[in-house]
């Protein structure tokens, strides 16, 4: 009897308690018997040798990571991760090589050129592929020449256009390859010391920071990590992905200090320069006024135009991280960077949460009048006149169009692109101003830029 044609052990079973039924056996005595072939038989199904062993097909996916006392696999894990890194980093392009790939697509261009453009066709590309070495293969495909392609008659691209994506993805790796340098756990992730500590040893390599005292060191590096982690890790986990920090915008902005000669504009608007560093921290020294160096909310209430309401800071000394009800500087970071960003998802996310006083997951009518009762107050203190909270709760719901007519989410918040002037409304009488006299404001706008065109006739 071949191996296909034995009895299954369940019809083995069966036949068993039948046959065993036909004496007179007591209900205890056959029911042990049942148990007693049951126990045999399944103990024998499952240790049946080669019948399935497919989960030994199944790749192993998961590595256990070294513990704190095993001293010799944590270096081990080190020098290999090391090892690996040198040679990805032998892989990239070097400037010799980069010159020389340069050389060979100007040598192969192929006219006309388009515009002020130099061009290259098909052909010419692979030509360049096959002289320009081993390391340059991958750029050298057919899906790279068709995302570079775009309408030129003759089906050529750019050669610049092509140069400069060779450029960015051996930044990228090169990037990459720094970071993950600094990544101690080696999971692909930078933790806020590990970041620091990146950003601690590229200061000397910026030259538009050249000028900051040593002494700044610690506080720039603060301010720079920030902000990584205040738009990068929503969920406040305290590690943000390598992945997410090359690509966001955040390390363009930071290697831009780079350029010595960068302008004065670019250099306001980079939250990572000097000025924009030294402009914030000069704030919160001005804001600490018993130079404890923590602020009271009576001293974070005159932040900006002193306008935020007394309700709105009450909530975020209840909401942040305080000690002994007053902010350290790193808490005083993120409610810049959600006040200064109210567009932005993270910002409206850390404004949502201070106005969301039931942690319900929306905003009901409640909410809006407990916050808007502020604003009512302020505008009194000023002698200006009132205004109805219905008309405002009415324009704030047609604003934001909820899926629930009655309750307002942070995605609709997000979805409806006008998060900002909601939560302006609601917590700075200055913002609530603004979007008062809106339509004066564009008036005055527009007879500014009238006048400005009559004085140039």
């Amino acid at each position: 009897m071949t191996k296909e044609q034995e009895p299954h052990w369940s019809d083995i079973l069966k036949r068993r308690i039948i046959n065993s039924t036909k004496g007179e056996r007591s209900e205890e005595e056959t029911r042990a018997e049942e148990t007693e072939l049951f126990t045999k038989y399944y103990t024998e199904w499952k240790e049946g040798g080669d019948r399935d062993k497919s989960y030994k097909d199944i790749p192993r996916f998961y590595y256990r990571l070294p513990a704190e006392d095993e001293v010799l696999l944590q270096k081990l894990r080190e020098e290999s991760r090391a090892v690996f890194l040198q040679r990805k980093s032998r892989e990239l392009l070097d400037n010799e090589e980069l010159q020389n790939l340069w050389f060979l697509l100007d040598k192969h261009q192929v006219p006309p050129v388009s515009g002020e453009e130099a061009m290259i066709s098909y052909e010419a590309y692979l030509q360049v592929g096959d002289k320009a070495g081993p390391k340059c293969k991958k750029f050298f495909t057919a899906r790279v020449y068709a995302k570079l392609l775009h309408n030129d008659p003759y089906g050529r691209i750019s050669i610049m256009q092509f140069f400069n994506y060779v450029m960015r993805k051996v930044w990228l790796h090169q990037t990459r390859i720094g970071l993950s340098l600094y990544d101690v756990a080696g999971q692909g992730y930078l933790r806020e010391s590990d970041l620091e500590n990146y950003i601690l040893e590229l200061i000397p390599t910026l030259p538009q920071l050249d000028g900051l005292e040593k002494s700044f060191y610690s506080f720039y590096v603060c301010t720079a990590v920030r902000k990584f982690f205040f738009f990068l890790d929503p969920l406040r986990t305290g590690k943000i992905k390598i992945q997410d920090i090359l690509a966001c915008s955040f390390l363009d902005d930071l290697l831009e200090l780079r350029d010595e000669e960068l302008s004065k504009e670019s250099q306001e608007s980079n939250w990572f320069s000097a000025p924009s560093a030294l402009r914030v921290y000069g704030q919160y020294l001005n804001l600490d006024k018993d130079h404890n160096g923590m602020l009271s909310k009576e001293e974070l209430s005159r932040y900006g135009t002193a306008t935020l309401t007394s309700v709105f800071l009450d909530r975020v000394f209840q909401e942040c991280l305080t000690y002994d009800g007053e902010m350290d500087y790193k808490t005083y970071l993120d409610f810049v960077l959600a006040l200064e960003n109210r567009k932005e998802p993270a910002a409206l996310q850390y404004i949502f949460k201070l106005l969301d006083m039931e942690n319900q997951g929306y905003l009901n009518v409640f909410s809006l009048n407990y916050f808007f009762r502020a604003i009512q107050e302020q505008i009194k203190l000023h002698g200006q006149e009132p205004v109805s909270f219905q008309d405002v709760k009415d324009e704030i719901f047609d604003m934001v169009k909820p899926k629930d007519p009655y309750k307002i989410t942070l995605q609709d918040l997000v979805n409806s692109c006008q998060g900002d002037t909601v939560t302006s409304i609601l917590i700075d009488l200055n913002g609530f101003w603004t979007y008062e006299n809106r339509e004066v404001l564009v008036a005055n706008d527009n007879d500014s830029s009238n006048t400005a065109d009559l004085d140039d006739t």
